[in-house]
């Protein structure tokens, strides 16, 4: 499938229709999530054919294009009911097979099963201090391959550092800086939206 066939397949889905600002739920928008998974692709084979799961995965967006890019099967955790029906919706209206999980990502433990490939747009932490590397210390513990992570880039040093040091990784890489758009949801949103320096990540766990 090519990039921009991708991006306009994810441009016609539903998003957040009430979103929770403690979730700090934000859609994650065709542009960023089709270059994401187009590179995890086209560039580390880390798709096609491989067991994706979709950390936050909120309305679904990140694993409709894992489903899209052929991944062998993908899952999408979310703590949201809201969220994930419509993620639901999403799936049934692209008519790609995905299965949905209620959980708390930082309490998930996967018993048994194989997971090659982490994709997620984490919280960006300023709700709640730190839950960026909650969500990765916890993808970094299931992927057996690798981790594609959005971060904000004023947090490159520290993430680099915590991913290296505490979370086991083998390697991590920023492979291209994006620009977040985020538009405004919220009340306390003055503009009426806002661009986000954002760097993708690629981490490789090291093998136990």
């Amino acid at each position: 499938m090519k990039l921009k066939q991708l991006e306009g397949l994810l441009g016609d889905l539903e998003q957040f229709s009430n979103p929770k600002v403690e979730l700090e739920q934000y859609p994650t928008g065709p542009h960023i999530a089709s270059r994401m998974l187009f590179t995890a692709e086209n560039s580390y084979g880390d798709i096609t054919d491989k067991v994706v799961a979709d950390f936050g995965c909120g309305c679904g967006t990140l694993s409709a294009a894992a489903a899209l890019l052929d991944a062998a099967s993908v899952i999408g955790f979310d703590i949201d009911p809201q969220s994930l029906e419509t993620a639901t919706l999403n799936a049934e209206e692209l008519e790609v097979e995905i299965d949905f999980v209620q959980c708390d990502i930082t309490k998930l433990e996967l018993k048994g099963q194989i997971v090659n490939t982490v994709v997620m747009n984490p919280p960006f932490g300023t709700r709640k201090k730190g839950a960026d590397m909650e969500f990765l210390s916890a993808a970094m513990k299931v992927a057996s391959d690798a981790v594609y992570s959005l971060h904000k880039t004023s947090t490159r040093e520290h993430i680099k550092r915590a991913a290296l040091r505490d979370f086991n990784a083998k390697s991590a890489e920023v492979l291209c800086e994006l620009r977040y758009d985020l538009p405004k949801l919220y009340k306390f949103h003055k503009r009426k939206e806002v661009d986000i320096a954002v760097d993708l990540w690629r981490f490789e766990p090291r093998q136990n």
